[in-house]
Parts: C-alpha cells; structure tokens; sequence
C-alpha cells in the first residue's frame, strides 16, 4: 500500500512529515497567519491522510514566521464570510469541521505556539491534546468585543480545560494574558523562551517518538470518554444561542467597529 504525501491543498498551510511528526504549519505571516477560508478546509484533509499512516505518531500545529501562531480570522474574509446568514452558517460549519477533526484524531496532537494566538488560535490549541508557548506568546478570546457567537463545542473544550471560573473570565472580559498567566490557568502546559522553543518542542516529538503509540492512544480515547457532554445538555438551545448572537445588531455593530478599527458601541439587541 502506498504511503501518503502531505502535500497541502493551499500554500497558507504548510506540511511536512519528520520522522514520526507530522507539522502543519499556519503560513499567512503578512497578516499574523489568520485564517483564511482554503486554512481551514486544509486541516480535516491532512489529518484525514494522516488519521491511518502509521509512520505519524504526532501532529505538531505552528504558525510561520515570529510573531504569530493564529492571530484570529482574516479580516480581509471577514465581512464576506461571515456577514450573510447563509455565509455565516457556511463560515461555522467550516470552522467546526476543522476543529473537530484535530479533537477527533486519534493521535496525540501539539500546539507549538509562539506569538499571538487569538481568538481561533486559542481554539485551534485547545482543541490539540497539548500545548506549549514561547515567553512572549499573547492569548486573547475577543467573542465579546465582537459580538460573535461562541460554538458550545469550543466553550466545553474551554471549560475542560482551565475550569468553568477562568473560562468567564477570559471570555467575558477579552481580556489578553501572557504565556505566565496562560500556564497558570493551565491554558499551557510548559513555557520557554522563544530561543529554546524548538528544543522543547523536540522533548515531545521524541518522546512520541519512542513511546508505545497503543498505550497513547487508548490513553487518549479514554479521556475522551471522561470528558464526554452529559445526556441531558440542550444542543438546540445552545445553537439557538449562537444564532440569536449572529443574527442581533451588536454583531453587524461588532463586525463593522472591528473593519473600521474604532471601539464598537453595544446595545444588547
């Protein structure tokens, strides 16, 4: 049988195969690798061919370049994404598909974060298994100043994750954190300079590496049977919930102060 080729469907993802790692790397630098429609539609591709070649034992996600892992969406798409209803279900569907396959995977699964990761950053991360950052890494859900609605499925992994209290916090207010603050909260698992980021990030592909894959990944399917939602969580009012968000005039209000990049004006409606 033949082996896979990474190769990416957009050059503003870029892939290659390491040893046991797989790297997929966010290449939109001019704009602090936001992410475009073609990005998104990348990850579930690669993971796909990934998901059955045994050479893989780990995904690392990263971003190109020095300041940024995923500084959010592309503005530039922003208002033709996601302003329309159909667009904006389109621009959701897309997002979740993309996330859920890196939550989905079922090898273990890195995030190599140096700079900002904002917004979709953060979900990216917290969707891998693991994650470590650079010093000087800045993270930030700015859902609120935007009046963007927040999938449940990226608030449950948000939750999971740092614990329902923090998790209002960082949402409620926007509020940007350092990597100190981010492992504090256990948003991070590890932090370093920038200089000795690629060092600590070989820690983990060569533990991978080396370590028994069948043990990782029953560990990994365990956890997720721990974590799973309750029976009796009500999905249709949480999606109602994002709609209502999407469809009110703080949202037009939010997209419009952020293109024009003034302070938006909220009335609740």
């Amino acid at each position: 049988m033949s082996q896979p080729e990474y190769t990416s469907p957009t050059e503003r993802v870029l892939s290659w195969l390491e040893g046991s790692t797989l790297h997929i790397q966010f290449n939109n630098p001019a704009r602090h690798n936001a992410l475009s429609v073609d990005m998104w539609e990348a990850v579930p591709q690669l993971l796909s061919l990934a998901r059955t070649d045994d050479r893989v034992r780990l995904v690392v996600f990263s971003g190109a370049g020095e300041k940024a892992f995923v500084s959010g969406a592309d503005i530039t798409q922003f208002e033709d994404m996601r302003a329309a209803h159909e667009a904006v279900t389109r621009y959701e569907a897309m997002a979740e598909d993309a996330l859920t396959s890196i939550q989905d995977f079922p090898k273990p699964t890195l995030s190599c974060i140096n700079g900002y990761c904002i917004g979709g950053g953060v979900n990216v991360a917290i969707a891998c298994d693991m994650r470590i950052a650079s010093d000087n890494s800045v993270f930030s859900i700015p859902a609120a100043r935007l009046g963007l609605g927040y999938r449940y499925s990226a608030m449950k992994n948000l939750v999971d994750l740092i614990g329902p209290g923090a998790a209002k916090d960082l949402f409620f207010t926007a509020r940007r954190i350092d990597a100190n603050e981010a492992k504090a909260l256990g948003l991070v698992t590890r932090v370093s300079t920038s200089q000795a980021l690629p060092a600590l990030l070989e820690e983990y592909t060569s533990a991978l590496a080396n370590n028994a894959p069948i043990t990782i990944a029953a560990g990994k399917a365990i956890t997720a049977e721990i974590l799973k939602s309750a029976p009796n969580v009500d999905s249709e009012r949480c999606t109602a919930l994002i709609r209502a968000c999407f469809d009110s005039k703080d949202y037009a209000e939010g997209r419009a102060a952020f293109m024009q990049k003034r302070k938006p004006v909220f009335v609740g409606r």
